[in-house]
Parts: structure tokens; C-alpha cells; sequence
């Protein structure tokens, strides 16, 4: 009798093909061992490479292709699509577009603005500041975003340091407007988003708007020539200082557009941007990438957690951005029932630490988590494309060849980079932390500061490795490990980071010592348990004879600094120790801390219900170390 196989005989491969079935096998078992990212990285530098060789022809056809001119197309090739959602009322493509249009048309009969003219922005989150700033990109104008936050001596700063012929200001800012309207340079015509005013020389624009034309400025306005050319001024602490006018480029805003894309999200994504529009990562990142994508986005006048995922549910977002701070005020929350019932699938933002990001993940869904590093003015980018937690990006040979950085040593007593005896800066070994440098050349620019060419040199280092090369210098320090992952380390100079804002300790120690109970005033960041960055603190020495004025001090910080750069806590001290360069000393101040067990100085904590300054006691040091006492 046949048997089945007698019938139909199976077939026999070569042998060559089991050989390479085994082969195949074998490199994918070697590839998973030895090169576990090998396809996560291969599928990023391709996305990065791709959207390169797409800039790089538009460029080689002399063409230049902007943001701008992205969006301009997408209103008339989707024009009923969404493009942002505000307070529950939907701006289309073709609304945005008309209205900016009509603001355009408003300054071009009433100002003598010239392409490539500054204007200054002052206001939060609305709609009419995205229509204000599409309306002058479209007059050629280069706009300056203003932080709402700061105050006084640091707004007047930034206004005069950015030369602008225009300041538009919010109608929720006029009280703003009034404290530095009489030291404001009389060159610049101030306009209101209102339709009447009580200052005197101030314009209105809402009743110009109503009444100007919906149609398209002359295109040589808007037109770029070159897409290094400035586009905009975002304002940035750095390292040291009163806040800087990052100049950036047309080029830059089409690197940071990219990012949304280059983590996965597509034109059906629904971007939830909470994070104010001043900052590039809503800017740039999130308006831009929203053009980038062809998508729409949710647009809040100022974060909410409690609002956060309602809001989520109501608009099926499915993107959203954030910084440290907001996933953790998430996580602080009361637990509710049906906390993974949303749509979201990423997360695009930085500073996130590691407790929080494992809490945010098992508490709200299989959410992907896109860390990314990157300085406003910076001219190198990390993406955390893998979802490594705790880590802002990785690197590798390819990566290296397209963006040129390296880690180098730093000695923290001297704040300078370390250079052996031929004068060469060294590199740090994997593990080890290094400051951040990124090599600067035609590819990869770095366009300074508006206004000063002194901080534009400074952050330069020269000579670095061989004679002739320039990097940037980020004020970073980070680490990379033995798998070429990149994570933040610490700040370096005079700043730190608190709020989700670089805090620069020579603005905030100018504001004390105006006080004239004031000898010399110490700032720096201390770390608290449970936040992310470093809480403000200053130690003080007092005039001879003099007293400490605590309702004067606090009424001083409140009214000239922004509140994240308020010193929560005070150190009165005898004398301030110097280093051995003639600089105040603040390592060991750092590392004590502001513990009353195991400091004998007077210590005080700035009480924001109280709305004053109290004595730090043992106490009040367990509420804050144990998250009852809101800071």
C-alpha cells in the first residue's frame, strides 16, 4: 500500500539553503547580542538623512522652501482642515491664514516696517499670537519672542537688546506694559491687542484688523533668500547673565519642525501643546511640527493638570508635549478611575527624570516617552528614539560623522574646560561626566545672540583639539555610557534650571543687592527630593549695622524677578567665602544644602501662601522634604 509520501513526494531543498537559513539565523542572534539598536538606529538616521537630502535640494534648485511657506501651501490645499483648537473653537488652515493676512495688511498701511525689521512679541497663549507672528513673517519681519514672566529691568533688557521698531503686547499684559512703558526707548511704537487704549502714543490693533483686507501681502515680503537667514529671536538665561536673543535661522526652525515627524507622528496625530509659545519646544516643535505634518493641534492658555486628560478624552489628542515638571505635577494628581482611557501614543519633550518617567508609564498606558536634547541657540540635537529610560539620546559612528560633538573634562573649581600641557582640551572616558561641545562649521552653524557679539564669542571654545577648530560650547555636562546612550548630567556656570526655565544667578543676586540692607548677595541651585532641576537660594551678608527686611525682600524679588527665579530659600551669613580666583564660592554651599539640623546660619523659606518669607524650621524642612509643602 503507498503512503502519502509515495504519492506526493515532498520536494528536498538543497542543502545550500538550510546552510543559509542557519546563516541568516546566526547574524540576526550576533546582530541582537552585539548590536541591539542596529535597526532603531539605522531607521532614525535614515528619517534624518532624508529630510537633509530634502533641504539640501530644494536648496541646489535655488529654491528656498520655509515653515511659512509650508503653511501658506497647506491652507490652500486643506483649507477646512483644523489647524489649532482653542478653548473649544476651531481655527482652520484658511482662518489662520486670512487673518494672519489681515494683520499683515494692518502694518503694512500703518508702520513703515522694511523685510527684515524686528518686532516684539509680548503675549501668552491665544490665538492672535500665532496670527501676529505668521502676519510679520509674512511682512519679512524678524519676530522676538518675550518671556511674560520676567519683569521690569529684565523686560526692558531684552526689548532693547533685540532693537525692535515694534512691541505688540496681549490684552491680558497691559499691566506689564505699564511698568515699563515710561523707560521704554521712545523709537518703539507700541501696539495693544485691543480696540481702545488709555496710554498715551500706545496704537490698538483689534479695530485695524476688523477692517483690513483678508488679501495676501506682495510675496517678495515674505520671500527667503537664504535659509540661514534669522527668522526669529527666542530669548534664552544660558549660562550666565540677563536673558539673550538667540538668533534663529529659517534653517533652524525647519530642524525643530522636523522633530515631531522624525518620532513617528503623521498628519492624522492631534498635538495638545500646553507649554508657553515663547519656548521653541511649542514654537518650533509643536506649531511647526503641526505644519510640518499637516496636522491639527490643542492649543491651552497655560497648563492644567487637573484639566490635562480631560482634555486629552475631549479632543482625542494623541500627541502631547511636556517638560519634567509637567509629568510630574501629572503623577502628583489623585489617583481617578480610567486614567489609560485616551488616545495618546507619544510624548515629545525633555528633562524627565527616571522615577517619574517609570510612574507616568504604569500609571497612564503604553505611552511612548521621545526624550530629546537640544539648546535653543544650539547647533546639536539628541533624540531618544529607542525609549531608553533616563536618557536624552544616542549616538554612534554614523551619527557623529553628520552632527561632530564630543564630552570633554571640566574642572569645576576654575568653571573652565581643562587643557593639558599642549594646550589641547582632553576627552572624557565612556561613564564619565564631560561638557558638551558641538563643532561648529557650514552644516552645522551657530548664529549667536542678537545685539552682542561679547556673548555670541563666549560661547566658542577655540583650539580645541588642533589649531583652527571652533565648537559650541552648550554649558551641559552629560554622560555617555558603553552602549553610546547620552544622558544629562548637570548645568555648568552661573544658572540653573527650575520651572522648566534656566534661572541666571547674576540677574537674581542684582535684584537683591539693590536692597540697601544688602552687602553682597550668593546664588545657586539645591536640589529637593521629588523635582525635578534646583530650587533657587541665595546666601546674604548684610551692611554693617544693618537688619534683615524680610517684607522688603520679598515684595523686591516678587516685583523684579519672574516667580521661578524667586529664591525659595534664604542663608544669612557673617562672610562670603571667596575661591581662590576671587569668585564666590558655592560648592560647599551647594552640597549643605538648606538643612537647619546641620546648618547654624539663620535660614528662611519663601512661603507662597503666605506670600512671605518664614523661618526655615526643622518642621517646615520635614513638610518640604516630604512633599506637603508646595514649592
Amino acid at each position: 500500500m503507498l503512503g502519502w509520501d509515495d504519492l506526493y513526494p515532498l520536494p528536498v531543498p538543497p542543502s545550500w539553503v538550510a546552510g543559509a537559513a542557519v546563516g541568516i539565523l546566526s547574524l540576526h542572534f550576533i546582530q541582537k547580542l552585539l548590536f541591539p539598536y542596529f535597526w532603531a538606529d539605522l531607521r532614525y538616521l535614515l528619517k534624518v538623512f532624508t529630510y537633509g537630502l530634502r533641504v539640501e535640494i530644494y536648496r541646489l534648485r535655488g529654491s528656498v522652501v520655509t515653515v511659512l511657506d509650508k503653511f501658506v501651501k497647506l491652507a490652500e490645499k486643506q483649507p477646512h482642515k483644523p489647524f489649532f483648537i482653542y478653548e473649544g473653537t476651531i481655527h482652520t488652515y484658511r482662518d489662520v491664514d486670512r487673518r494672519s493676512n489681515r494683520i499683515a495688511q494692518v502694518f503694512l498701511q500703518h508702520e513703515a516696517l522694511k523685510k527684515g525689521d524686528t518686532v516684539a512679541l509680548l503675549m501668552g497663549n491665544e490665538p492672535d499670537f500665532i496670527h501676529v507672528w505668521f502676519g510679520l513673517a509674512k511682512l519679512g519681519c524678524v519676530v522676538a519672542f518675550l518671556n511674560f514672566n520676567i519683569r521690569f529691568r529684565s523686560l526692558l533688557h531684552c526689548v532693547s537688546s533685540c532693537e525692535p521698531k515694534i512691541l505688540v503686547v496681549g490684552a491680558d499684559l497691559l499691566g506689564t506694559l505699564e511698568e515699563i512703558l515710561p523707560e521704554l526707548q521712545k523709537d518703539v511704537s507700541v501696539w495693544i491687542m485691543a480696540k481702545e487704549s488709555t496710554f498715551p502714543n500706545v496704537h490698538t490693533l483689534l479695530d485695524k484688523i476688523e477692517a483690513a483686507s483678508e488679501d495676501p501681502v506682495p510675496i517678495n515680503r515674505c520671500s527667503a533668500n537664504n535659509l540661514k537667514s534669522a527668522v526669529l529671536y527666542i530669548f534664552t538665561s544660558g549660562t550666565t547673565g540677563l536673558p539673550k536673543a538667540a538668533v534663529i535661522s529659517h534653517l533652524q526652525v525647519l530642524k525643530g519642525a522636523a522633530g515631531l515627524w522624525a518620532f513617528g507622528a503623521t498628519s492624522e496625530d492631534i498635538i495638545y501643546i500646553t507649554l508657553p509659545l515663547y519656548h521653541s519646544a511649542a514654537s518650533l516643535l509643536g506649531i511647526g511640527g503641526c505644519i510640518e505634518l499637516g496636522a491639527t493641534c490643542v492649543l491651552k492658555k497655560k497648563f492644567s493638570a487637573s484639566q490635562f486628560w480631560s482634555d486629552c478624552r475631549r479632543y482625542n489628542v494623541t500627541v502631547i508635549q511636556y517638560i519634567g515638571e509637567l509629568c510630574r505635577y501629572l503623577c502628583n494628581q489623585p489617583v481617578k478611575e480610567g486614567e489609560k482611557n485616551h488616545q495618546v501614543r507619544l510624548a515629545v519633550g525633555n528633562g524627565l527624570r527616571n522615577d517619574v518617567w517609570k510612574e507616568f508609564l504604569d500609571r497612564f498606558g503604553a505611552v511612548k516617552i521621545c526624550e530629546f536634547y537640544g539648546a535653543t541657540e544650539g547647533n546639536i540635537c539628541f533624540m531618544n528614539h529607542t525609549g531608553k529610560i533616563g536618557s536624552v539620546g544616542r549616538t554612534n559612528f554614523f551619527y557623529k560623522l553628520f552632527f561632530p560633538f564630543d564630552l570633554i573634562k571640566y574642572d569645576f573649581q576654575k568653571d573652565e574646560p581643562i587643557r593639558n600641557k599642549h594646550g589641547w582640551c582632553e576627552k572624557i572616558k565612556k561613564g564619565e561626566a564631560g561638557l558638551l561641545i558641538s563643532k561648529v562649521n557650514a552644516k552645522n552653524p551657530f548664529f549667536g545672540y542678537a545685539g552682542n557679539k561679547r556673548h555670541t564669542e563666549k560661547k566658542l571654545l577655540c583650539e580645541v583639539f588642533k589649531k583652527g577648530d571652533v565648537y559650541f560650547n552648550t554649558g551641559d555636562l552629560m554622560v555617555q555610557d558603553q552602549y553610546n546612550f547620552l544622558y544629562f548630567w548637570d548645568r555648568i556656570g552661573d544658572t540653573f534650571r527650575w520651572k522648566g526655565e534656566n534661572v541666571a544667578t547674576t540677574e537674581v543676586s542684582d535684584v537683591i543687592v539693590m536692597l540697601d540692607f544688602i552687602q553682597e548677595a550668593n546664588v545657586y541651585g539645591v536640589s529637593v527630593p521629588a523635582h525635578e532641576g534646583k530650587a533657587g537660594m541665595a546666601s546674604l551678608i548684610l551692611k554693617h549695622n544693618a537688619s534683615l527686611d524680610l517684607e522688603q525682600l520679598y515684595k523686591q524679588v516678587v516685583t523684579y524677578l519672574p516667580s521661578y527665579a524667586c529664591p525659595l530659600f534664604l542663608r544669612v551669613q557673617e562672610k562670603m567665602e571667596m575661591t581662590g580666583t576671587f569668585k564666590q564660592q558655592k560648592f560647599r554651599l551647594v552640597d549643605e544644602g538648606f538643612n537647619p539640623s546641620t546648618i547654624t546660619d539663620p535660614l528662611y523659606f519663601l512661603d507662597s501662601s503666605k506670600k512671605a518669607y518664614v523661618l526655615l524650621t526643622k518642621e517646615l524642612h520635614e513638610m518640604i522634604l516630604s512633599g506637603k509643602m508646595k514649592l
